[in-house]
């Protein structure tokens, strides 16, 4: 049996008079991709956002209903340990003025390791799993900025994957990335499914399509659809979903 990583009921989000995201009710499987597609304020970001709680830092945010990670309400959950439970990467890669090691090794010292050996061996397995190993194996004392686009969001990846989160989140991973960059970063995604859960905000939808295994369509706020990737984009159910998939609107 599929086990629920997030059971969310009855979502209702603010932020001031805005109303992000209206009455979500869904779950996040575990060791799945779970795509979030719609068109810009759709309330993807928002989203994403909530599930380890960095709408918190927001102001005049809000809520309510029930976010539950493992049967546990995340607002009952310290928000730095959540953070490290779910982690995330964002749009564009966010490298330190620090050497490829020592960013990986970041989060790591964040929580207090600073064992040499446990840091050298973590950081080579983060690296690995975002197959990045091999091509920086030999200059990991360099300032990390001289990586490509690419590199630095595998980077960035690793560094995630460092303090063993049981989730991350993606919100727009690709989006500043060229194709070839794209295909190793999303070949990375779905590896990472083994071991991870994933949930992936995406304005493309041809990528929500390769590397999905659900996807949710929303809309103003609202979570119109969510199904398997095939039925989204082959049979959906709501004629919104079909028209965003075919580009007639977003």
């Amino acid at each position: 049996m599929t086990q629920i990583k997030f059971n969310i009921k009855g979502l209702n989000i603010w932020f001031g008079s805005i109303y992000a995201l209206r009455q979500i009710s869904m779950d996040i499987l575990a060791n799945e991709i779970l795509s979030v597609i719609g068109p810009s304020n759709s309330g993807k970001t928002t989203f994403l956002r909530m599930l380890n709680r960095l709408n918190d830092l927001s102001q005049n945010f809000r809520m309510n209903g029930t976010v539950m990670l493992m049967g546990r309400d995340i607002r009952g959950i310290d928000a730095e340990l959540l953070r490290k439970r779910v982690g995330m990467v964002f749009a564009l890669p966010l490298v330190l003025p620090l050497s490829i090691f020592d960013n990986t090794a970041y989060g790591l010292r964040m929580h207090g390791i600073k064992n040499m050996k446990i840091l050298k061996n973590k950081i080579e397995e983060s690296l690995r799993e975002a197959h990045l190993w091999e091509e920086v194996k030999d200059r990991l004392d360099e300032e990390a900025f001289k990586l490509s686009g690419g590199q630095q969001q595998r980077l960035c990846i690793a560094r995630t994957l460092a303090v063993e989160p049981e989730v991350i989140l993606f919100d727009e991973p690709c989006s500043g990335l060229d194709p070839i960059s794209t295909a190793k970063v999303e070949d990375t995604m779905v590896k990472l499914k083994q071991k991870y859960t994933v949930v992936l905000v995406t304005n493309n939808v041809k990528q929500a399509a390769r590397v999905g295994d659900r996807t949710a369509f929303f809309l103003n706020g609202e979570l119109i659809e969510l199904d398997t990737t095939d039925k989204i984009f082959t049979v959906p159910k709501d004629k919104r979903t079909d028209d965003y998939i075919r580009g007639k609107f977003g």
